[in-house]
């Protein structure tokens, strides 16, 4: 089977790598620059979005910042999963809420600014502090501002109007969520509405990019997630892996974002589970039975942030695994990440203090929670 995936970067990749062995083929679109791509050696193998469809069984995407047209293209050739509606609402924060709204599921209380009055009845309503967020186009971090004191409302209100002057985008206002720590759910959903999830995972960010992700065991909250993500799902009609970022309030779950692909969080799965989330997506949208979500063994997911070269001596650790890119060099830029496994959880913090020891401090200032210097 041929699947298309549009995005030419790391998401696709490891796509191409997961379906290898299922016999899958996989091709990539760039959206920017039209050109059919190989996602693994980036080689030239052909131009055009219909003639790409047309070489394809089944269309993907790894983001939701897609062009309007872009996307009509694909939903027009009957090809597309998980389908427009569902990467419009992953690229749209509006939208995003009005799903979790109708899907019944919590999540911060919110309003939507256009306007400077917008912008004030959301200071009475949804109260301070606030967390404010572009409606398109943010990502790690990029694209939001926190408001704490009314002072400061002009000038925030300053730098939120020249977004504002795309007339298609808007500004989300959040009630700020005093959140004990993010969580986040990974799964998979066929068309014959059966769900597999994996284990839920702890977040840490630096600088508002992920930095680790560690699945983690808790029943409770475990059932929590996945009924909310079974409603969520269901309510979008949704084949494929579908991420979901929650705050954990004391042991309440409140979402904060959806991902309407495979994650950064659930890398760990490529290591850690029985079945990763690049094949579990790919089997999903093909119509191929899902695999297996167990956890086989303790894992930990560590970004690599700007840097281009590791130290020698992680592959020299037993169970450490790195995963390149493949990309040029940039601050700040997600260049690979680092999966580290261990048999039980004790190794597993025993591995990752090792690591503390041996990766740069500045470059990777997380691990340093781990460091027993």
């Amino acid at each position: 089977m041929r699947v298309l995936v549009l995005g030419a970067g790391q998401l696709a990749r490891m796509m191409s790598l997961a379906g290898a062995p299922l016999n899958l083929s996989i091709t990539a679109f760039d959206v920017e620059s039209g050109k059919i791509v190989h996602p693994l050696t980036q080689a030239h193998i052909g131009d055009g979005l219909e003639n790409a469809i047309a070489q394809a069984d089944v269309v993907t995407a790894e983001f939701e910042h897609i062009p309007q047209h872009v996307l009509e293209v694909c939903e027009n050739s009957g090809k597309f999963l998980p389908g427009q509606d569902a990467i419009l609402i992953g690229g749209d924060r509006r939208i995003e809420k009005a799903l979790l709204d109708k899907a019944q599921v919590k999540n911060a209380n919110y309003h939507v600014i256009k306007s400077k009055a917008d912008f004030h009845s959301a200071i009475e309503n949804v109260g301070l502090p606030m967390v404010l967020k572009t409606a398109l186009g943010g990502y790690d971090g990029k694209g939001q501002w926190r408001l704490k004191d009314r002072n400061d409302a002009e000038l925030i209100w300053h730098e939120m109007e020249a977004c504002l002057a795309d007339s298609k985008q808007a500004i989300v206002a959040e009630q700020f969520v005093p959140f004990d720590r993010e969580v986040s759910l990974v799964g998979a959903r066929n068309a014959k509405g059966e769900v597999a999830v994996y284990p839920l995972t702890e977040n840490v960010h630096t600088d508002g990019v992920l930095s680790l992700s560690t699945p983690i065991d808790d029943s409770l909250l475990q059932d929590k997630a996945r009924t909310m993500f079974t409603a969520v799902a269901e309510t979008m009609n949704y084949v494929g892996v579908l991420a979901i970022e929650f705050f954990d309030l004391d042991g309440e779950l409140l979402v904060n974002e959806l991902a309407p692909r495979v994650h950064n969080s659930g890398h760990w799965t490529q290591q850690g589970a029985e079945t990763c989330q690049f094949e579990n997506h790919l089997r999903a949208v093909c119509g191929l039975p899902l695999g297996s979500t167990t956890l086989v063994r303790p894992t930990c997911m560590i970004n690599v942030l700007g840097e281009d070269t590791l130290p020698d001596a992680l592959l020299a650790l037993e169970g450490c695994h790195i995963h390149w890119y493949g990309k040029q060099k940039r601050d700040g830029r997600k260049m690979g990440h680092i999966n580290v496994s261990a048999e039980y959880s004790a190794d597993l913090d025993r591995k990752l203090a090792l690591l503390a020891n041996i990766l740069d401090k500045k470059a990777f200032p997380a691990m340093q929670r781990f460091s027993q210097e």
